[in-house]
């Protein structure tokens, strides 16, 4: 039953992600391209997750955790530097 709501969660989690590069893609404004960045960050965190899960591995874990400090960062980063055109002040 785990497999299974494992790999229905894969898809789903996958067709979002597609979903986000789309709007990174045709995003009307700038904020809507940083704001499908950050979900992209966050569908690929989840798809991590569920790799680990799947294969029963804690590298998948780890490399998730990288991946959330990075994507916290780069979006606190491009929010500052659309708010004031500038990042480091």
């Amino acid at each position: 039953m785990l497999v299974f709501a494992v790999q229905i969660a894969f898809l789903l989690f996958s067709l979002s992600l597609l979903m986000n590069f789309w709007r990174l893609l045709k995003g009307p404004d700038l904020a809507d391209r940083i704001l499908a960045l950050d979900t992209i960050y966050i569908n690929s965190l989840a798809l991590l997750l569920l790799l680990g899960i799947w294969q029963n591995s804690q590298t998948y874990f780890e490399a998730a955790l990288m991946i959330a400090m990075l994507g916290f960062i780069g979006t606190v980063a491009a929010a500052k530097f659309l708010l004031r055109g500038d990042i480091i002040e």
